[in-house]
């Protein structure tokens, strides 16, 4: 099995969850949406080209690794925007606040983030994939737009270290051969040994949360994992452009550390 593995890693980062009114929540690892909006900004497909965005939906499954949960941030966010004025658009922020000046309107919302938190991510390519996993780790290096880990206002803290692993039983096998790479600006350790601010990142010695989607033997080949539990999410996309998601299931497995 070939498998693609890249890790994400940011100061903050916002893992969408339903959202019900002024509430922006998120949970504590990413989410399919995020992971393949990412992945489809890194090949430069355009938030409303629909037929591509749905190919690259139907094309793979992943699963996740959570090394670090970080912290939970809430912020009291604020937002001026005028209301719609027909088939009208305004094309830019300039637009908003000039062009629609007299209809301005404030928009409160509570939004939730995951400060200095770290996953690992493995993606594997479905029989109608519309790239190869080689193609998507050369974007992943040199992406066509921006990533973000959620949100625009979330930027990415370290490169994401793609890696293209081959002859892989599992995504656990992939996790486990996964070469990690140091957090740190100089990319250097102690004596051959990691650091302890990346013992803390990396959480060598801590828990670890592992979620997947697929068949349960697709994660260790045995079926009957303890600790597993098979639950929903709302986060396979849909349409991006009308911003719609529907159901999905995923496993899930926790190995207590050391």
């Amino acid at each position: 099995m070939e498998i693609l593995l890249f890790r994400l890693y940011g100061l903050m980062a916002s893992w969408g969850e339903i959202a019900v009114g002024e509430s922006r929540h998120t949970v504590n690892y990413p989410s399919k949406s995020a992971v393949l909006g990412l992945i489809g900004a890194a090949l430069g497909i355009e938030r409303d080209d629909e037929i591509m965005q749905s190919r690259l939906q139907q094309g793979y499954s992943l699963a996740v690794e959570v090394l670090s949960t970080g912290q939970l941030l809430r912020d009291y966010h604020t937002a001026q925007v005028p209301d719609s004025v027909g088939k009208f658009t305004y094309r830019t922020r300039r637009d908003e606040l000039i062009l629609g000046k007299e209809r301005l309107g404030t928009i409160l919302s509570s939004r939730e983030y995951r400060t200095d938190a770290l996953a690992l991510v493995a993606l594997r390519a479905l029989t109608d994939a519309p790239f190869s996993l080689s193609q998507i780790r050369e974007k992943l290096l040199k992406p066509v737009f921006h990533l973000y880990l959620g949100r625009k206002s979330c930027p990415l803290a370290a490169p994401l270290h793609p890696q293209l692993l081959t002859d892989q039983a599992n995504f656990l096998a992939a996790f486990k051969a996964y070469r990690h790479q140091s957090l740190l600006p100089t990319g250097q350790s102690i004596d051959g040994q990691p650091s302890e601010r990346d013992c803390y990142w990396l959480g060598i010695n801590g828990e670890r949360h592992y979620f997947w989607e697929g068949a349960p033997e697709d994660f260790s080949g045995n079926p009957d994992l303890t600790r597993r539990q098979t639950r929903i999410r709302h986060d396979q996309p849909l349409s991006r452009k009308r911003w719609q998601f529907v159901p999905r299931q995923e496993h899930y497995f926790y190995q207590a550390g050391e």
